[in-house]
């Protein structure tokens, strides 16, 4: 398999995406070829930090950067030779199976709609976050890729979404539940109850509406949600999720007894922290496009950066794009025609 990775992207830029690339090379042997797109002498710098001469790389140059600051579809059109397009590009020509990108978000799903286009039967394309329960994980979808979606969207969304935890995470038959304001079949906008309605009408395992407290008392497999609500959803989940371990820390810290009882619990600890540490989860995956795109972190560590690039692998070993266009297929054959239907 072949990955091409924006090695400019992200808030750190080459130092922990190269960093990253050479930990994946190290770990993951059935990496055929990883691209790194951007500037030369910055990447080949950091590859000469690392002492990395892995014939498996190959550098590409791109002499732009799409910077936080610039609207996603503008920077696309403008910065033709950035290096989230030129990475898009490998995708595009089938010199690469799937890119990485740590960098504006908005960019990276941009380009990947614009020049790989969407999946058919699939209009936008939608993030899918990974996150953490007590007993299993779920899927995210949308996490941010379109903030102004229609309830067809969101109809796309729970289809990708039980497919990726089907053939990814491992789940047989995954639940799926809508975001909304309550359990009720009435509660919510006008949008979740149009997609409520679509959704009682596939073979999806829809279990109906769920609130935010179901997403860790009583977790289903697939949550969906638009992207204007997903990423306030992982954005705070993350959030939540390191301002107890500080307070954690601060209390455990204030007397002789807890510290005590803190070490000995440490590895407790270890393994809570680590469970919900975005760096263990690397990226999201971008479904819908018409080729593998993961989206990563903009603080990636080189941690974070490796566990990108092996969703990427995963992504293409379990053909997931081939299995929604067969779950689209077959949704369309066996389901009565729905207003509005996914076009």
């Amino acid at each position: 398999m072949k990955i091409a990775l924006d090695a400019m992207g992200g808030d750190f830029g080459p130092p922990n995406l190269v960093a990253g690339a050479v930990m994946a090379l190290q770990e993951y042997r059935h990496i055929e070829k990883l691209f790194l797109v951007g500037d030369p002498a910055q990447i080949e710098a950091e590859l000469k930090k690392h002492g990395c001469s892995d014939a498996r790389i190959e550098i590409r140059a791109a002499t732009q950067v799409v910077e936080m600051s610039d609207r996603a579809v503008e920077a696309v059109r403008r910065k033709k030779d950035s290096s989230i397009s030129r990475a898009v590009d490998l995708v595009k020509h089938h010199e690469a199976d799937a890119v990485v990108s740590a960098g504006h978000t908005g960019a990276a799903v941009a380009a990947c709609t614009i020049k790989l286009r969407t999946l058919p039967g699939i209009d936008r394309p939608g993030i899918a976050a990974v996150l953490p329960t007590e007993t299993n994980v779920f899927v995210l979808i949308d996490a941010g890729a379109n903030i102004d979606a229609r309830p067809e969207h969101l109809l796309g969304y729970a289809i990708m979404g039980s497919v990726y935890s089907r053939h990814v995470l491992g789940y047989e038959n995954p639940s799926v539940g809508l975001i909304s304001l309550g359990e009720e079949d009435v509660k919510g906008n006008e949008l979740t109850k149009e997609v409520f309605e679509m959704l009682k009408q596939t073979s999806l395992n829809f279990v109906g509406n769920i609130e935010g407290r179901h997403l860790f008392e009583d977790p289903v497999e697939v949550v969906v949600c638009d992207g204007f609500v997903g990423n306030v959803i992982l954005k705070t989940s993350e959030s939540i999720a390191v301002a107890i371990f500080r307070w954690l820390k601060h209390e455990l810290m204030r007397t002789p007894v807890r510290k005590a009882g803190a070490l000995l619990a440490k590895k407790a600890f270890r393994t809570i922290s680590d469970k919900t540490n975005y760096e263990f989860y690397g990226g999201s995956p971008l479904l819908g496009v018409n080729g593998i795109c993961i989206i990563a972190h903009g603080a990636s560590t080189p941690l974070a950066v490796k566990n990108a690039l092996r969703v990427a692998a995963e992504s293409i070993e379990q053909q997931v794009n081939p299995h929604i266009i067969e779950e689209i297929r077959r949704f369309h054959e066996t389901t009565a025609p729905l207003e509005p239907a996914i076009r």
